[in-house]
């Protein structure tokens, strides 16, 4: 019981770093109407530029957050203006082929700079194990909960009580509308986006410590993060908590008791079950009426 209780914990700190990598892709999804499908490829560069850093300058990995994350809002901001914005009144078929090419683009990018090799971050402190109770999980899995869960309340409480918030969420119900009123929409997409794949970046930096990265990581990464948004319902900000949380457990049961190689498979069964069983999500949502705010 003790290390099913021990496995358990330990899939709820991944958990929570998937619920991030997903609320970013809930929030560029519900402001911006896009479907990302570069989001995971964004979460390997938050991932690369973390060891670059380690390794080129000995950035310790927690510290280079102070530098991946405006980076990341930057690269976000920048996706958004060049290359989504151009492509906002086009067929939604379009806009799936516009992010499946920069997702192509970063994989093949990374692997010409990076090459094929796993690179990984060797902290030392975050590989050690912290003891409650009899249950020991690594400093480095701990400190990604924690950051994450921060990150993501935060997101709640800034989509719920703050004045940008509610700016936003005003748009994700009626653009038209919040643009006759004034409400400068194209620059709230601008923000939405650099927020967005400013929490992928984090994610890759929290990651890496135990997870090294390879060009074809972001792959998998896109994958958690829309089967978390199918658990919680699309546009559901608390529901991609719950089932960022939910996944993370799946994961490392199935790895434990399993086999670590069927880990996509079970990902995948529970994918397809929830597709059938309730389509629209535990928590509900919808892609036609997607809410960005915590229901």
């Amino acid at each position: 019981m003790e290390q099913v209780i021990q496995t358990v914990v330990a899939g709820l700190m991944l958990g929570g770093v998937y619920a991030l990598v997903a609320v970013g892709l809930n929030l560029i999804f519900g402001v911006v109407k896009i479907i990302n499908f570069a989001h995971g490829e964004l979460v390997l560069a938050g991932m690369y530029l973390t060891w670059w850093l380690w390794a080129t300058f000995d950035i310790n990995p927690y510290l280079s957050l102070l530098i991946v994350a405006p980076v990341m809002f930057l690269v976000g901001v920048a996706l958004q203006q060049f290359l989504v914005a151009p492509m906002l009144t086009s067929s939604p078929t379009m806009k799936i082929f516009l992010t499946l090419g920069i997702s192509v683009l970063l994989q093949n990018l990374a692997l010409f700079m990076f090459g094929g090799q796993f690179r990984a971050v060797n902290d030392p402190w975050a590989e050690q194990n912290l003891t409650i109770l009899g249950i020991s999980v690594t400093y480095g899995r701990v400190t990604a909960f924690v950051v994450a869960l921060t990150l993501v309340l935060g997101l709640f409480y800034l989509m719920k009580r703050t004045l940008m918030g509610k700016v936003l969420n005003a748009i994700v119900e009626d653009r038209e509308t919040a643009g006759t009123i004034g409400i400068p929409v194209k620059k709230y997409y601008l923000l939405a986006m650099g927020i967005g794949v400013g929490l992928a970046g984090i994610a890759g930096t929290l990651i890496i410590p135990f997870q090294a990265a390879y060009p074809l990581a972001g792959a998998h990464f896109t994958l958690l993060a829309f089967v978390v948004v199918v658990l919680g319902g699309l546009g559901n900000m608390g529901g991609a908590l719950v089932g960022g949380l939910i996944l993370g457990i799946v994961e490392t049961l199935t790895g434990t008791y399993v086999d670590p190689a069927l880990q996509q498979v079970a990902v995948f069964i529970v994918f397809i079950i929830v597709l059938i069983v309730r389509p629209q999500g535990i928590f509900g949502g919808s892609a036609r009426n997607a809410e960005v705010g915590l229901k």
